[in-house]
Parts: structure tokens; C-alpha cells; sequence
């Protein structure tokens, strides 16, 4: 049997590589200069962080000795240590890269660090949650971090229709791809090549059984097993998230989660929903009731451990949430007001009662109600006007 699509059309060279333009703008001038730090890379599922960390090593002509931290204990992380040192010490480049870094609690975590301190081996590790969070600070603090975004729509047309031309992957068998076809495939990948390419080989096969040249719409419905409620027209997908964040903002629960549900029957990425449903607890739910944003980062870490079909009552009980709660984008504007400013050249000298250790500094919690007046701008600048929810503010 052939290898799964996905496998046989891995770029051959980081020029290969569609998306991901500054990480890999980056790296080639790594290449260029034969510079190899140690380095995260922190993104998605199926946007190449492997993949490009194997293309890495072979620009580079050092030998990847690769480690699964889900798999892995103390063991297999030193034996991989010494292997990679005494590569080294042949004379020749090593990477040692810890796939899913993660899972390493803080103790495997540990035994990095003497190496890396020393320089007696370069790490390339992965994460698909965020590294300030998951892998622990010394650590942080001695490599680089490079984010992976997910993939953009036209990345992955990109990555489609070279799968379809590509002899390599579906090129040269008489069959073509439809655009509807297309831009659901795109769409029900969200951002995720792996995603993409593995739907499309099954919907080329499935077109293949019915004896049809071109793969239709009906065949990626049938390959992503969910029910299309999508309008033909591709800008609908966008018109029924648009509808959904709106209507959480607007305070109507009906309509959140019949917009909720044209997105589930639709096969909208859950992960993406979460992602929806945190940021509008955020910006337009704000400080007027904080449990907003707990309940909606809740919810997106219950959508990444149980996954669909289960998934679809937190997101519903997390979209009602904010749908209900009072709503204030006080942060929103706060910040977005503050960034301006710095964008704009409005660069403050920290006070000197500021300065660590400065014996002017007046210690609120000294004073009655835990509050004393004194300067934390060296120019006032206001960003912050609460709502009427907002409560407990003390504003001068």
C-alpha cells in the first residue's frame, strides 16, 4: 500500500515549505550563516513543526536523533543525551529533538539544563501548549522560541493543488478537484495541512470508487463524515462565525447556540470555537464578570481532553456564559488606547520611588483601605474608563 498522503508529499527543502514565512525566513538565515541555537517551536497540530525541524538538520548536515517526550522517561532522554555528545564529539552536528516537550514533567526537564548551559548539546524541542507555561523557565530563558501560526487559507489551496499536480502525492491519475471541493476542504481543515491532505486522499478515493474524474463537494462531505449545513458560497462560513461572536456580544442565548450549532453540523474545528468563545469573554465581557473568562478557558482545555462529540455541551455552557454575562470592553479599549501610545512614541522613564529596592516608595497595603496617593506615570495617561459593572476601582 502507498504511504499515507501526507508522508509522501513532505517538502524536500525548507524553500519547499508553504506558510510559516518568518519562522522559516529565520531559519535560512540560520543556514546561511551555520548557526544552530537551541530552539521551541510552539504551534498547532499540522502546521510543521516537525517537519521543519527535520528540514532543519538537513540543511544543516546534522544528524536529528529524535525523542517522543510522551513515550519517553529519564532513560531514553539521557541515553539520547549521550548519543548526541558523543556524535559530537566525532565531529560532527547533532540536534537532540524532543517531539511534544510537555509531557517531560519538571524533574526530565532538569536534566537538560547542565547541556544546554554548556553548549554540549543543541535541542529542538516541540509544544503545542504554550512553553511559558508547560517548560519550565531556565530552560526558557537558554534557547529561542519560534511560534507557528496556523495555516492560512491560501497556504493551504497551496498545499491542495500541489497534492493534486504533484506526481509524488495525486499528480498524473486523471483526476482534478473541484473549487467547492476545495474551499471545503480548507475550510474543515482549520489551519491544519495534515488535516487537509489527509481528507483530501480519502475524498480522491471516494471519487475513484464512482468512477468520476473530478472530486466534488459530496466526496469531502463523505470523507469528513459530518453533516455540511454550510451555504455553497465560501464567505458563509465566515458570515456564521461572524454571526455566532455577535450574538454572544449582543446578549442573545438563542442565538448563540444556533449559530453554535450551524458551526458543529458544519465541522467547524472545536479548538476553534473555544478560541472564539475565550476571546470574546475577554473583549467584550471583560472585568463586568471575570468568571467569563474562566468558565471559556475551561471549557477549551475540556474540548482538547474529550474531544466530539462530547465537546459540544462545554462549548454550549461556556457560549451561554457570555451570551448572559454583563459586558464591558474596557480591557480591549484599555489596551488597545495603551499600545497606540507606545506604538506612537510615548516612552515613559520608570519614577525613581519605582525603582526597585527605592526606600520612597510607599507601600499600600501600609495605608487604610490598602491605598496611598502617589505617581505611577510620569505622565498621566488615561486608558482605562469602567462600566458600570466594574466595580471596586479606585480611579484619581
Amino acid at each position: 500500500m502507498e504511504r499515507p498522503l501526507p508522508y509522501r508529499l513532505v517538502p524536500r527543502s525548507l524553500d519547499e515549505v508553504i506558510g510559516q514565512d518568518r519562522v522559516i525566513k529565520v531559519l535560512k538565515a540560520f543556514v546561511s550563516q551555520k548557526f544552530l541555537p537551541s530552539m521551541v517551536f510552539y504551534g498547532p497540530p499540522g502546521v510543521g513543526k516537525t517537519l521543519v525541524a527535520r528540514l532543519l538538520a538537513q540543511e544543516m548536515k546534522a544528524q536529528l536523533l529524535e525523542l517522543n517526550a510522551a513515550t519517553s522517561g529519564v532513560k531514553e532522554l539521557r541515553d539520547a543525551i549521550d548519543k548526541v555528545m558523543t556524535v559530537r564529539k566525532m565531529g560532527f552536528k547533532s540536534i537532540l529533538f524532543v517531539d511534544e516537550m510537555y509531557h517531560f514533567n519538571k524533574l526530565q526537564q532538569d536534566i537538560l539544563m547542565p547541556y544546554l548551559e554548556r553548549g554540549d548539546i543543541t535541542l529542538i524541542a516541540t509544544t503545542i501548549h504554550s512553553p511559558f507555561h508547560e517548560i519550565n523557565a531556565p530552560i526558557i530563558s537558554r534557547v529561542l522560541v519560534l511560534t507557528f501560526e496556523p495555516l492560512s487559507p491560501d497556504h493551504l489551496r497551496k498545499i491542495a493543488l500541489r497534492a493534486m499536480e504533484d506526481e509524488r502525492g495525486l499528480g498524473g491519475r486523471g483526476v482534478s478537484l473541484s473549487e467547492d471541493a476545495l474551499d471545503l476542504l480548507v475550510r474543515l481543515s482549520a489551519g491544519d495541512a495534515r488535516a487537509l491532505l489527509q481528507r483530501l486522499e480519502a475524498s480522491f478515493f471516494i471519487a475513484l470508487s464512482n468512477n468520476k474524474k473530478t472530486i466534488d463537494r459530496k466526496d469531502v462531505e463523505l470523507a469528513s463524515d459530518v453533516n455540511i449545513v454550510y451555504d455553497r458560497d465560501a464567505d458563509m462560513h465566515y458570515r456564521i462565525i461572524s454571526a455566532f461572536i455577535k450574538s454572544m456580544r449582543g446578549s442573545d442565548p438563542d442565538a448563540t447556540l444556533y449559530w453554535l450549532a450551524r458551526l458543529i453540523s458544519g465541522g467547524e474545528d472545536p479548538r476553534f470555537i473555544a478560541r472564539r468563545i475565550v476571546i470574546c469573554a475577554a473583549e467584550d465581557v471583560g472585568n463586568a464578570d471575570p468568571m467569563a473568562l474562566v468558565v471559556a478557558t475551561s471549557a477549551m482545555e475540556a474540548v482538547e481532553r474529550i474531544g466530539m462529540p462530547e465537546a459540544r455541551i462545554p462549548l454550549a455552557q461556556a457560549a451561554l456564559y457570555v451570551a448572559l454575562a454583563p459586558k464591558s470592553n474596557s480591557a480591549y479599549r484599555g489596551i488597545e488606547s495603551a499600545l497606540e501610545d507606545v506604538r506612537g512614541g510615548e516612552i515613559q522613564d520608570v519614577p525613581k520611588h519605582l525603582h526597585p529596592g527605592s526606600p520612597d516608595y510607599k507601600y499600600p497595603h501600609d495605608y487604610p483601605d490598602s491605598f496611598v496617593d502617589q505617581e505611577y506615570m510620569v505622565r498621566r495617561r488615561t486608558y482605562y474608563f469602567p462600566s458600570k459593572w466594574e466595580k471596586g476601582v479606585v480611579k484619581k
